[in-house]
Order: structure tokens, then C-alpha cells, then sequence
């Protein structure tokens, strides 16, 4: 019988997947592997940048992912523009700014948006 062949382009690479909250004052941030553990959240002041590298740290320890793994965050776009996607694309950060979503107050809008002939 043959032994069977690796192929490292094959083989997943380890991901720590994070979430960020951003406002003012703190940025909460979420950590996960996406394997159905518990998430990892922790609170650091907004625009830490040495707070945030050294939760990135502790994350992937926490999850027994090696120094190396990729991380991929996101986070909604708002007060602190793209600065923040610039740095974490520089350093490495699979970075992705999703546009906030203005959502209607009620239903009714809601309707006159999807059908303007139909009056509530």
C-alpha cells in the first residue's frame, strides 16, 4: 500500500476571526476561531493600538493558534473612518469595513419603501 501525500496547499490554515465595536471611548472586541467555542471578548480604550495588538496576542494563545495565524477582522464603518483599516491591513489584518445600514423606524416605512402604492 502507498502512503498518502500532503499537500500543504490543501491543509486550512488557523484563523482567528475578530470583531470589533467601535465607539468613542472603548472598542469591544470579539474573538473567535469559528469552531463553535465560546467567543473571546475583552474591552480595550479606543484608538489603543498597543492594548489591540497585545489582545490579538492573547487570543491566539488562548485558542492554541500559532503567532503566525492569520487574523481577519471587521468592523462597521463610523466615527473612526478608514485610519484604522489602513493600520490593520499594514500590519497584516485581513481587514474588511462594512457600511452601516440605516434602517427604517417602523413598519410602515418599511412598507411605503417596498411598495410606494400601498398607504398604511
Amino acid at each position: 500500500m502507498s502512503e498518502a501525500t500532503h499537500d500543504p496547499k490543501y491543509t486550512p490554515k488557523a484563523v482567528l476571526y475578530l470583531a470589533f465595536e467601535l465607539s468613542n471611548t472603548w472598542w469591544n472586541l470579539g474573538f473567535s476561531t469559528g469552531l463553535g467555542r465560546d467567543a473571546r471578548r475583552r474591552k480595550v480604550a479606543a484608538r489603543d493600538l498597543v492594548a489591540l495588538w497585545h489582545e490579538i496576542r492573547l487570543a491566539k494563545k488562548r485558542f492554541g493558534l500559532p503567532e503566525d495565524a492569520v487574523v481577519r477582522s471587521c468592523y462597521e464603518a463610523g466615527r473612526d473612518g478608514f485610519w484604522l483599516h489602513r493600520c490593520l491591513v499594514a500590519s497584516g489584518v485581513e481587514n474588511e469595513v462594512v457600511g452601516a445600514v440605516t434602517r427604517p423606524r417602523n413598519v410602515s416605512s418599511i412598507v411605503r419603501q417596498l411598495k410606494p402604492e400601498f398607504s398604511v
